[in-house]
């Protein structure tokens, strides 16, 4: 009968799992910018903070279990997954441009008759799609992480520290974005975002297609 890892063999694991994921997910991306607008507009913010969440934990999960080489041996599968997400994320840029050509302005009660509220259903949709779409995703999440884990003496331990850097982060980014709601009363505000926002979701599309 094995005895369970001490506490000197798990915690070394688990902060390590959570430095690495947090070294991975802190920067801008599409997914964070999206989850930032949607704090700022405080509109299904829990919703997309526990999805982010929920797919990281699934893709940490499966690079852990042994998804990683799998993963990194179909190339075919993830050329397919950069050409959509690439279309994906242009798309979004352009709606960002769009925005930015009438902006909004921060209206917290819902009533203004220039902001119109996205659905949930509209909301989860795009979280998902900018989540599972994104072929980068699965290479840092399933391959890099999952093959982290397995070089630790407590592999689930890692796994855990990332699945709680993740929970942190993007908790802090969704909710903490209400602090920014004064400054997004002003349409400028929603304006220099929504550019921003297609900024990098041009990028990032044009990363995926020339990778």
């Amino acid at each position: 009968m094995t005895s369970a890892p001490s506490v000197l063999v798990v915690l070394p694991s688990l902060v390590a799992g959570f430095l690495a994921c947090l070294g991975l997910i802190v920067a801008i991306g599409a997914q964070n910018a999206f989850v930032l607008r949607q704090g700022i507009r405080r509109e299904h913010v829990a919703a997309v903070v526990v999805l982010c969440t929920a797919g990281d934990l699934v893709l940490v999960t499966a690079g852990i279990a042994g998804l990683g080489p799998l993963v990194a041996s179909r190339p075919a599968a993830l050329t397919a997954a950069r050409w959509f997400g690439a279309a994906f994320l242009a798309y979004l840029a352009v709606a960002a441009v769009r925005r930015a050509r009438r902006p909004e302005r921060l209206d917290p009660a819902g009533t203004a008759s220039g902001t119109e509220r996205a659905s949930r259903r509209a909301v989860v949709l795009t979280c998902l799609a900018l989540t599972f779409l994104n072929p980068h995703v699965y290479l840092d999440t399933v391959v890099l992480l999952g093959s982290l884990a397995h070089q630790q003496a407590a592999a689930w331990a890692f796994g855990a520290g990332a699945v709680l850097a993740s929970t942190a982060w993007f908790t802090a980014l969704g909710f903490g974005a209400t602090r920014l709601a004064p400054l997004f009363a002003r349409p400028r505000a929603w304006q220099v975002l929504d550019l921003a926002v297609a900024a990098v979701m041009a990028a990032l599309a044009v990363t995926l297609v020339v990778a």
